[in-house]
């Protein structure tokens, strides 16, 4: 099944390399830092039907781009250090800060063993609910279920669905389709309930998903304790802020620190919106993350930092490690920054 967009953005990097322009725009375009987005890292084949596998990098892999970002000049620091960084503007050398999110148990067992032989700090992004099962790693879910079934019906406001999932293009299909249904006519509260009655419809444990790929309390204990990892937090329940209410937005950033700080003993000062993509995140959102006591916040939007963002603290792009796109050289040529302005229709500075 090919994907035609990630054959663009494929094609636009290798462009960009092989243009040698890549080298002229680090001197434009290259800003002072950067936050790397990483999910996933293991060594697990893709599973379902692959629609998630930009969410997951090799341990290998990252090891490979840890050491080509210090091959390119650039010094590790957590976050904390990122901030001031950025309030100093400092014309020091160029810094990039590690960022997980969801909070998956290979961060602990695969992530950590790299991030310690280059010495390179991690700030892992935690949704209390996703933690404990409140709610469900839905995206997985939906995958596990289009990839094991040739048929799924689905109950919908104007009556029962039926998606045909006999050929991978159906199954591609399918998923895109309930996922959109999901993310655009179910209310964000009301998720759980539509994706866990249609996996016990199709006899999958809906807790499975999370269970295998998720850290619990006792492993996110162990893990803030070590000297690379910053814990941070990623709202309660793992919602699309900008669908709630102002009032339910602020409760899922403030409880999240309250829960967070009750169970590891740490009070998270820096968080990343769910999705955190345009629909997902506005100026409304980054004003509540500032208001809750967020010192920082990430965005998945795709950039370098500036100077300039030292005002905009709560807004903070990021360079996505992709699953899709594990190749050494595309990481080099994202952070010389000559993709921003063409993925960012123009921009240099990227918020929100």
């Amino acid at each position: 099944m090919i994907d035609r967009g990630e054959l663009l953005r494929k094609l636009v990097l290798h462009g960009a390399r092989l243009s040698l322009l890549a080298p002229l725009a680090g001197r434009l375009l290259g800003g002072i830092g950067a936050i790397l987005m990483l999910h996933r890292i293991n060594d697990h084949p893709p599973r379902g039907i692959g629609v998630n596998r930009h969410l997951t990098v090799t341990p290998s892999f990252l090891d490979a781009v840890l050491t080509e970002v210090r091959r390119m000049g650039f010094v590790f620091v957590c976050m904390d250090e990122a901030v001031d960084r950025l309030k100093s503007r400092s014309s020091r050398e160029r810094f990039v800060a590690i960022t997980a999110d969801d909070g998956y148990r290979d961060n602990l067992t695969d992530a950590l063993p790299v991030l310690e032989r280059h010495g390179a700090p991690i700030t892992v992004h935690v949704a209390p609910a996703l933690t404990e099962g409140k709610v469900l790693l839905w995206w997985d879910l939906l995958e596990e279920i289009i990839a094991t079934r040739s048929l799924v019906y689905l109950s919908m406001p104007e009556g029962p669905a039926v998606f045909e999932c006999g050929t991978p293009a159906e199954k591609f299909r399918a998923n895109r389709e309930i996922h959109n249904y999901l993310t655009e006519r179910v209310a964000e509260e009301d998720q759980v309930e539509v994706i866990r009655g249609l996996a016990r419809s199709c006899g999958i444990d809906p807790l499975g998903a999370g269970h295998a790929a998720l850290m619990d309390w006792n492993e996110l204990r162990r893990f803030a304790a070590h000297p690379l990892v910053t814990i941070g937090a990623h709202s309660v329940h793992h919602y699309n802020l900008r669908r709630l209410t102002p009032e339910k937005a602020m409760r899922e950033l403030v409880d999240a620190r309250s829960i967070i700080e009750m169970e590891l003993g740490l009070t998270p000062r820096h968080m990343a919106y769910p999705y955190g993509y345009e629909s997902a995140v506005g100026r409304r959102e980054v004003d509540l993350a500032r208001a809750a006591g967020y010192v920082s916040a990430v965005t998945t939007r795709h950039g370098l930092l500036q100077v300039e963002h030292a005002s905009h603290l709560q807004a903070l792009p990021r360079i996505s490690i992709n699953g899709r796109y594990q190749l050494v050289a595309h990481i080099g040529t994202m952070l010389s920054g000559i993709t921003i302005p063409i993925a960012n229709r123009g921009q240099r500075v990227v918020t929100v």
